[in-house]
């Protein structure tokens, strides 16, 4: 695991430009405290930091051999990846960039249909002048640019490019509904101008004519030809498999435990396979909230605590289980270190709460297991089980309740509408969704509802994972994602998915392994903490910058409407028009986390 950077010019000399290489690659020590290593032509720079972490396969080439060159008739190859290759022996052996450079040298551009893995990586050829950018099928692992005449600068995260004076962060107005809303981005998007994220599954090829993307993986529809009896058996051969190649080769290996079906799934193969390997034992981690017992308040989303499940679980499986307890000034400490992981505007309490459980992971060692990703992929959100949000003309998961866009100042709405720019989203989705001819129109609905799930939510989630867990120097894989058990689930009728409820397709897969408790729970997501402290800190930071004329980001807004929204909230009167049971005031998270990160990186409103 590791974190690169990267600057390609053609009309400089970038031989000459080592000191701001250093500061750009010094950006990314979080991610690689480990190892440094930098690599300097006329046209290309790279700069790698790397985070050992114990698989046989990655410390092969040594601890400092990124980036990797090889010599061609006179010219250099020069590589850098940041993640991790399970099929390496497939491709040769060795570590990571060993594979990359091998694999670029013999099938070229095409490379990257044949990794298996989480990564993202950049290939400078020499010989043709171009730069090669590419990112995992789901886009596990980052991987931005910024384009500007004549070059490019490429970083696993935002704050490699800001370190570069070519970059200036300016907000682009019309990306404010996905400052807002980030459930909404489209792939590529970020609300910087002019920085963008390579899309997942594609590479994008840079020379001196600019750029030209492709896409390398998509999904397909096909006929499922499978028994409900064979589909189990084949979902858990594929899970197990994933989990298989994932769990790390030697060392110590921790995982998220919520007691949920995911989480539990994951875990439970990851004992078995630590187990049969060389009889090392899991190590698995809950989060629990100070403050649960006064003020937990069940809703159709999180019913219940996650604590006492996730105990029960371990105990059945037999990991070795710790409960992380955060308490209110945890979490706000933990705050201004969660903006720093991402750069971009966050999620406060949601980051800070996953990025303290992963600090206390990370002190058994720097690979965990995750089950991010079922809900996504198995239809495992309470809105699939209801007619009326599956049916509607907009975003299943998004309801009719009040959104911050909605409280844009007039100015601001004529620049990015909202209510058209989420028509806009939504129809370049669905005109995206893989059809199958002369399927039934139920099992067709519910293939473009889970294709909107797995876009933007998903993304949200594996952004929030991949983020916080690397500022602890912490790598999280995620088995769900494996992208063999994604093609295969993707065409599974809903009406086997669904069998016997929410993802009643994993339970039957893998009751053998699962307590009755889990299989007998209702879903339940990622835990947020309930304290009026809280939810009172956020209405009085949301107040100010609606009403103090030093806000940076006031002007953005209609200042008597959104006044009068946030009395709302403060007086509960939100509570019925929420999806899920959603926290009336955790609605103001993006509010403050954006006024924040204007302020902290300086953040142009153009």
């Amino acid at each position: 695991m590791s974190g690169f950077v990267g600057w390609m010019d053609f009309r400089r000399d970038l031989g000459a430009q080592e000191d701001v290489l250093h500061a750009m690659a010094d950006t990314m020590q979080h991610r690689g405290p480990d190892a440094k290593g930098l690599w300097l032509s006329r046209h290309a720079a790279l700069g790698h930091r790397r985070l050992a972490v114990g698989d046989a396969a990655v410390g092969a080439a040594g601890g400092d051999a990124q980036p990797l060159t090889a010599e061609i008739g006179g010219e250099t190859v020069a590589v850098v990846h940041a993640g991790e290759i399970y099929n390496a022996a497939d491709l040769g052996g060795g570590s990571s960039e060993e594979v990359l450079l091998r694999s670029y040298l013999r099938w070229g551009d095409r490379l990257a249909e044949r990794l298996d893995g989480m990564g993202a990586f950049a290939v400078w050829d020499g010989r043709s002048r171009r730069l090669l950018l590419g990112r995992d099928r789901m886009g596990l692992k980052p991987l931005y640019y910024f384009a500007y005449p004549g070059g490019i600068l490429f970083a696993s995260e935002p704050k490699g490019i800001m370190a570069n004076p070519l970059f200036e962060a300016r907000l682009d107005p019309a990306a404010l509904p996905i400052v807002l809303q980030p459930r909404l981005t489209l792939p590529g998007e970020t609300p910087l101008a002019g920085l963008r994220e390579v899309p997942p599954g594609h590479v994008v090829i840079w020379s001196e004519d600019g750029p030209s993307p492709r896409r390398y993986w998509r999904l397909s529809s096909e006929p499922h030809r499978h028994s409900f009896e064979e589909t189990t058996r084949h979902v858990r051969e594929l899970l197990e498999d994933a989990v298989g190649r994932q769990v790390p080769a030697s060392g110590p290996c921790a995982a998220m435990l919520s007691g949920g079906v995911d989480s539990t799934s994951v875990a439970a193969l990851a004992v078995r396979a630590l187990a049969a390997r060389d009889g090392r034992s899991l190590d698995t981690f809950c989060v629990r909230f100070e403050s649960d017992s006064a003020h937990f308040s069940p809703t159709e989303l999180r019913p219940e605590v996650d604590a006492p499940y996730a105990a029960d679980a371990a105990e059945f499986m037999g990991s070795r289980h710790h409960t992380v307890t955060v308490g209110l000034r945890d979490l706000l400490d933990a705050v201004p270190a969660t903006r720093r992981a991402r750069d971009l505007p966050g999620w406060g309490q949601f980051d800070a709460s996953m990025y303290l459980l992963f600090r206390e992971m990370r002190e058994i060692g720097p690979v965990a297991m995750s089950g991010e990703a079922a809900d996504e992929i198995f239809g495992g959100y309470p809105y699939f089980f209801k007619p009326e949000l599956v049916n509607r003309d907009g975003f299943p998961w998004m309801g009719d309740g009040p959104r911050l866009a909605d409280y844009l100042s007039p100015e601001m709405r004529a620049t990015a509408d909202p209510v058209e720019d989420e028509r806009a989203r939504l129809s370049q989705l669905l005109s995206e969704v893989p059809r199958l001819p002369g399927e039934d129109p139920e099992n067709a609905r519910m293939r473009e509802v889970l294709h909107l799930g797995m876009s933007g939510p998903l993304a949200v989630v594996l952004d929030r994972k991949e983020r916080m867990s690397m500022a602890s120097g912490l790598e999280v894989r995620i088995p769900f994602c494996d992208h063999r058990l994604i093609e295969y689930v993707w065409n599974v009728p809903w009406s086997m998915k669904s069998r016997g409820g929410l993802k009643g397709l994993l339970k039957a897969a893998m009751a053998d392994v699962l307590p009755p408790g889990t299989l007998n729970r209702r879903k339940s997501a990622y835990p947020h903490v309930h304290n009026p402290e809280y939810d009172h800190a956020l209405i009085e930071e949301a107040t100010w910058i609606v009403s103090d004329e030093r806000s940076p980001i006031g002007r953005l807004f209609d200042r008597p409407r959104l006044a009068e929204f946030i009395r709302g909230i403060a007086a509960d009167r939100l509570r019925p028009d929420l999806p899920g049971g959603t926290s009336a005031p955790h609605m103001l998270i993006q509010l403050v986390e954006m006024r924040r990160w204007i302020e902290d990186y300086q953040v142009s409103l153009g």
